[in-house]
Parts: C-alpha cells; sequence; structure tokens
C-alpha cells in the first residue's frame, strides 16, 4: 500500500498518475501541497502495520524463528549510493527541468523534444555499467518482474481502452460536480483498470466541469485545485486497492514471491485492502477533500 502507491503521493515521479498531470501541465512541486494527506494515510498505515506485526504476529513465531531473525540481524547498510544517488538526482531534474513543452527555468531555451527520456536512458545506462554487479546479486536483481508486469498491463491497456473511451465521451452526464465525487470515482476505476489512463480521463473531465461551473475557483492547469485534489488522491491511494490498480503492486508481489515469501491471492489482497486501507482512505477523504 505505501511502497507502490500512497507513498508516491508528493513528487510527480512518485506515482504515475501525477506524472501524466505533470506532463498536462500540473507544476512539478504543486504536489508537496499534498502533504496533509499523505503524512494522514502513510502514518495509519505504518501504525497497523505496526499493532498487527507486534500483537499478532510476532507471538505467533516460533522460538525457532525467532532466533533465526536474531542471528541474522546486522546494521543497515547502503551499497552502491556513490554513483546512483547522483544519477537518482539526475533523473528527479530531468523529469522537472526537461519538459519540451516550458523553457529551461532563467532561459528561453526549450529542450528538445525526448530529451528528457533520452537523459533518463543515459543515466539508467551509467548506471547499468558502472554499478556494481556483486550489489545486485545480493539484492537478486532480474528483469523477470519488470517483464511480468508489461506483458500484463499490455493486456489491461488494450482491453480498457473501450471503458475509459465511454467515461471520456460521457464524462459530463455522470454529475461529477464535487470533489468527493471525483476522489470516489476516479479511485474507484483506478482501482480496477490502471489508476494512470484513468486519473488522465478524470483529468480531463474536471477541465470540463471546471469551465462550466468552477470558472471563479483557483484552478492549476485548468482545473479547480479542490476537484484535482480530489482526482490526484483517489486515483494514487485508491490504485492500492487491487494488484492491477497500478502496475508496482504486480511488481512487488512478484518480486515477494520470487524471494519466498507467500503473498494473497487477488480475491486475498482485495480483502486486505477493503478492511485496511478503505476506512483509511475514507476518513483521509472526509477530514482532507
Amino acid at each position: 500500500f505505501i511502497v507502490c502507491n500512497c507513498g508516491g503521493l508528493l513528487l510527480p515521479i512518485g506515482d504515475p498518475p501525477l506524472f501524466l498531470g505533470y506532463l498536462n501541465g500540473v507544476d512539478f512541486f504543486w504536489t508537496l501541497s499534498l502533504w496533509p494527506s499523505w503524512l494522514f494515510v502513510n502514518g495509519m498505515l505504518l501504525g497497523v502495520y505496526f499493532l498487527w506485526d507486534h500483537f499478532y504476529s510476532y507471538p505467533k513465531e516460533t522460538v525457532r524463528d525467532i532466533a533465526t531473525d536474531e542471528t541474522r540481524v546486522h546494521a543497515l547498510r547502503f551499497s552502491g549510493i556513490k554513483l546512483n544517488l547522483p544519477l537518482l538526482f539526475g533523473v528527479i531534474l530531468a523529469v522537472a527541468l526537461l519538459d519540451p513543452g516550458k523553457t529551461l527555468p532563467g532561459t528561453d531555451w526549450h529542450p528538445w523534444p525526448f530529451m528528457r527520456e533520452i537523459v533518463m536512458l543515459f543515466l539508467v545506462l551509467v548506471s547499468l555499467l558502472g554499478g556494481s554487479q556483486q550489489v545486485r546479486n545480493a539484492n537478486s536483481f532480474d528483469y523477470v518482474p519488470i517483464v511480468e508486469v508489461a506483458v500484463l498491463f499490455i493486456g489491461i491497456f488494450l482491453t480498457m481502452g473501450p471503458a475509459l473511451e465511454i467515461v471520456k465521451a460521457r464524462g459530463a452526464e455522470l454529475g461529477l460536480n464535487s470533489p468527493q465525487k471525483f476522489f470516489w470515482v476516479s479511485g474507484s476505476l483506478s482501482a480496477v483498470l490502471d489508476n494512470a489512463p484513468t486519473y488522465l480521463v478524470f483529468f480531463k473531465v474536471a477541465q470540463v466541469e471546471t469551465a462550466q461551473n468552477w470558472a471563479d475557483a483557483p484552478q492549476m492547469a485548468g482545473v479547480a485545485v479542490s476537484l484535482l485534489i480530489g482526482i490526484s488522491l483517489g486515483s494514487v491511494c485508491m490504485g492500492a486497492m487491487t494488484y492491477i490498480g497500478n502496475g508496482p503492486n504486480f511488481m512487488v508481489k512478484s518480486i515477494a514471491e520470487k524471494s519466498g515469501v507467500q503473498m494473497p491471492s487477488f480475491l486475498g489482497y482485495i480483502v486486505y485492502s477493503v478492511c485496511i486501507l478503505l476506512p483509511i482512505l475514507a476518513a483521509n477523504a472526509w477530514l482532507f477533500i
């Protein structure tokens, strides 16, 4: 819930829907204004995790398992950061500054088309060629989870097209006239269709709604800020409701299973998300939207 979705609420590079918003004119740092929701949702999830682990899971562990854990304890270590940390900042700067639709801050120069993507691919190449293979081996790094997610989401994007086209064509008839409605509708569809294109569809619907009924409200990229908050929180956070709500959900499942960690089934995961995540998101919507 946190790593793949809710934790990425603060910047466009944290979650795919927010990046699409950035590509459509949302200011790069606008999402930092969502920090109250970010803090509330992630704080509540960490609290639930601590209580679950401390009072339920840990007491059920066998003496042998606990002894194994204690013999494997070591200080937290970071490896490869001398190279990869600067490269990570390079990716952030490339996304923030190399937008072909905007001038480079302080200049009249427009970055070339696809320059951002070329720079990011170059940084990846530097990491692959200059990084430590020993560190990758220690992390059991391979491309299998990425390939699995790519294949799955190619199928999802092909089959979700008609549903999104219907929403795009008839979205104005849905009666979406409040931030709460945008939160729940965009969030509900993000849970089952993939949150990135779903965000974009409701972003366009919100632009129409803003032009018709919210012209005097504060706006960002042609969308009333309050409506944009609802869409952003719904798409990002409720993308965690199923394995297919966001690409990284399925990727983490694959990585965990490859490491021998048993993961819930598709329906089993939904039971966890409905019982744990949904009440937290409902409280968040009530408090901050």
